[in-house]
């Protein structure tokens, strides 16, 4: 099949937009014509979750790293260029960090790549050479996301720690700690020029921090849950936020660089730049329990809205959406006084139901399902 089995963790749009990289939970990297919509080729080289990746844009270059604690380096107009007869694909590979990896940066003309890691710290490498160049400590807990200037020769990283780190590669030392947030930093993004850094995590507070003023950051709003991932338009005219929940939210940064905190009592308060996002693209409600019926034909599920619904095995299909439920006590009610034994497992990581045969019972004991119903 096409689609990723598992949660897609990161992607990135290369080529102009015209070829999309996602990078997946079920170990795969697969490469996708953005165009047409259908996936181009599927890489099998990680042995773990693909948990992040990073886009040189000069070079074509895509790194890709995850839990197997292994970076690889692709060609991206190789892996384009894969046909059914010509299928064999070579990559380059950095290896030396010892524990799992939540993320990785390089910088558009693919000179440097900085990964970050449960080890608390930052590894710098070579990609021309696969060579590690030096070590960078000073974070206390998992390093969740990095972004490089544009050089290479300085890098931004963020924590679970709450802090967001200013490295100099030159001088191989942190030059600067912003202690702006409460709680988990997960992910930032930083200008063109390098002079403002976007921030956001676990407190669900969006920020922008100057690197010229680190004590006075801008409060740009605050969502209704943790923030996974930030997305800054490149004219710095807004930005896109995705949370925990499934909404994706676009921000406006009008106005951001003449804001001032509000004075209560003569006191500077923060308050949020914007209360409503200029643009919401809604997300869908995803399946978080489930219940097989007695029958072993029908399953009830119920999602993030409470709303549940019916759905039938052998057909493949959902026959009644029950609105607001308790889960329990609707499984009682449906359950009948019969005995089919299990032919079938359910999946509801990827938020959706799937459905996995068992391939010695299925077919021996389908007919009973087929019978008591």
């Amino acid at each position: 099949m096409e689609h990723h089995t598992d949660w897609v963790n990161d992607i990135v749009l290369c080529c102009g937009g015209r070829n999309l990289i996602s990078a997946s939970s079920d170990t795969t990297v697969k490469v996708w014509n953005a165009q047409k919509g259908f996936c181009m080729s599927t890489l099998r080289t990680h042995k773990d979750y693909v948990k992040t990746l990073a886009y040189a844009k000069e070079k074509e270059h895509v790194a890709s790293a995850g839990f197997d604690r292994a970076i690889f380096l692709w060609d991206v107009n190789t892996l384009t260029a894969l046909t059914a007869s010509n299928n064999t694909v070579t990559t380059s590979s950095l290896t030396g960090n010892k524990d799992s990896i939540y993320s990785v940066a390089m910088n558009p003309a693919g000179t440097v790549i900085v990964s970050g890691s449960t080890e608390n710290l930052l590894r710098v490498w070579d990609p021309r050479s696969c060579q590690k160049l030096m070590k960078l400590k000073g974070h206390t807990e998992n390093v969740r996301s990095i972004v490089l200037n544009r050089d290479g020769t300085q890098c931004l990283s963020a924590s679970s720690d709450g802090t967001i780190r200013l490295w100099s590669l030159g001088q191989q030392q942190c030059v600067q700690t912003f202690r702006n947030h409460t709680e988990g930093v997960w992910t930032i993004q930083a200008n063109e020029a390098f002079t403002n850094v976007y921030s956001a995590g676990r407190d669900r507070k969006v920020l922008r921090t100057s690197l010229k003023d680190p004590d006075s950051p801008i409060l740009i709003c605050e969502e209704a849950a943790p923030v996974l991932r930030l997305e800054l338009v490149p004219d710095e005219s807004s930005l896109w936020v995705s949370t925990t929940n499934s909404d994706i939210r676009n921000w406006s940064l009008r106005g951001i660089d003449s804001w001032k905190p509000v004075d209560v009592d003569g006191a500077p308060v923060a308050v949020p730049l914007v209360s409503t996002p200029d643009l919401v693209i809604p997300g869908a409600p995803s399946i978080k329990q489930y219940r097989v019926l007695n029958d072993k034909r029908f399953i009830l599920t119920k999602d993030t809205d409470g709303n549940g619904a019916l759905w039938d095995v052998l057909t493949g299909r959902k026959v009644d959406n029950l609105g607001q439920i308790d889960l329990e006590e609707e499984a009682k009610r449906r359950n009948k006084l019969m005995f089919v034994p299990n032919w079938f497992t359910v999946d509801v990581t990827t938020a959706m139901l799937s459905i996995h045969l068992d391939e010695h019972d299925a077919l021996v004991r389908l007919p009973y399902s087929r019978v008591q119903c």
